[in-house]
Formats: structure tokens, C-alpha cells, sequence
């Protein structure tokens, strides 16, 4: 690394870039592989200089696993948008998650029980699940609880996902299983898809 490269990170630039070498390990190896020492060698950094951005391991991965949800709550957002808001969001659910699989198994690993101690992951996880919420209100105005709806349609599609990224079921099928379960009542799947898109 060059001195003007390492001259950056000194002004501040230390941090994302820190994030940006966990989110490559994390495609390479999952969650698992994310750690500040190995961070810091793809940076071209000591593993003391990471102490001034992150405490520990479990707080770099909150600010990817935050990256992760903004990202996550901006593709239900635009999938949100089109004429079946809720199908829609729950096909752009597990089109993320088999698309980004050491992402998504971050996001909703154990560090998520304990996001109260990271403000960050907590706003952003928080607004991901605005998101479904407001797909919920917007195709079901008639529900009585839209929390219960919005778990409910949230448990259906993290499931869906799971069960592919698990290879309990076909991957080469994914789009005929979310044609299947995530066609709204009336359509037949497959109808509408290129009005919605």
C-alpha cells in the first residue's frame, strides 16, 4: 500500500474501508471468516489501529450487518413500489438473501438478539422492517394487527429463503417457488410480472 493510501485512512477513512474488507471477507467465507485482525492486513493497517473505530469483532460486524440492512430495507422500499407491494417485497426478500447468502446469515444471526447495543444495526433493522410493515398496510389495509401480518408475511418468505440457501430446496427453482407462494390471491403466477417490474 502506498504512503498517500495510508495517509487517508488517518483522516478518517479508516472505518469504511475496515467495513469494506469485512463485507469481502464475508462473501468469501460467511460471517465466520470476518475478523479485525484479518480486516486490518487488507487494509495495510496494524490490528491495534482498529481498536480506534471498533471494540471488538461483534461490533464491526453490527456496522456491516447495518450497511446490510440499509441496503436490504432500500431494495423492499423500491420492490414496495410496484402493483402488488407485498408479493413484490417478499420475491425482492429472497432475491436478496441468494444473492448476498454471507450478508443475509449476518444479518440475522445471533448478533441480532443483542442489537440493542448497537444503535446502528438497531435503527437499521428496524427501518427494514418498516418496510414490510408498510407493504402489509398497503395490500391488507383490512388487518387487524399489522405487526402480526408483517411477522407473519416476514416468517414466510425468511423461511422460503432459508430453506433454499440450505439447499433443502433446489436453488434452479427458486423462481417457481416464489411464483407459487408469493402470487397474490386472484393472479395466477407469473401474471403482472412485467406490469410490476
Amino acid at each position: 500500500m502506498s504512503t498517500s493510501q495510508r495517509s487517508t485512512y488517518h483522516h478518517g477513512h479508516l472505518r469504511p474501508a475496515l467495513i469494506e474488507a469485512a463485507r469481502a471477507l464475508l462473501d468469501e467465507g460467511g460471517p465466520a471468516a470476518v475478523g479485525l485482525r484479518e480486516a486490518a492486513r487488507r487494509v495495510g493497517v496494524s490490528p491495534t489501529a482498529t481498536y480506534r473505530h471498533f471494540r471488538d469483532k461483534d461490533d464491526l460486524l453490527a456496522a456491516v450487518a447495518a450497511e446490510g440492512f440499509r441496503e436490504f430495507a432500500a431494495a423492499l422500499a423500491e420492490a414496495g413500489r410496484r402493483g402488488a407491494p407485498l408479493s413484490a417485497m417478499g420475491a425482492a426478500y429472497v432475491d436478496f438473501a441468494l444473492a448476498r447468502p454471507g450478508m443475509f446469515r449476518l444479518m440475522f444471526s445471533p448478533l441480532m438478539a443483542k442489537r440493542e447495543l448497537y444503535p446502528e444495526l438497531q435503527t437499521a433493522a428496524d427501518e427494514a422492517f418498516a418496510q414490510l410493515r408498510h407493504g402489509v398496510q398497503s395490500q391488507a389495509p383490512e388487518a387487524e394487527n399489522f405487526d402480526a401480518a408483517a411477522l407473519a408475511a416476514w416468517s414466510l418468505v425468511h423461511g422460503l429463503s432459508h430453506l433454499i440457501l440450505d439447499g433443502v430446496l433446489p436453488a434452479a427453482s427458486a423462481e417457481a417457488f416464489k411464483g407459487a407462494i408469493l402470487t397474490p390471491p386472484g393472479k395466477t403466477p407469473g401474471a403482472g410480472r412485467a406490469r410490476d417490474s
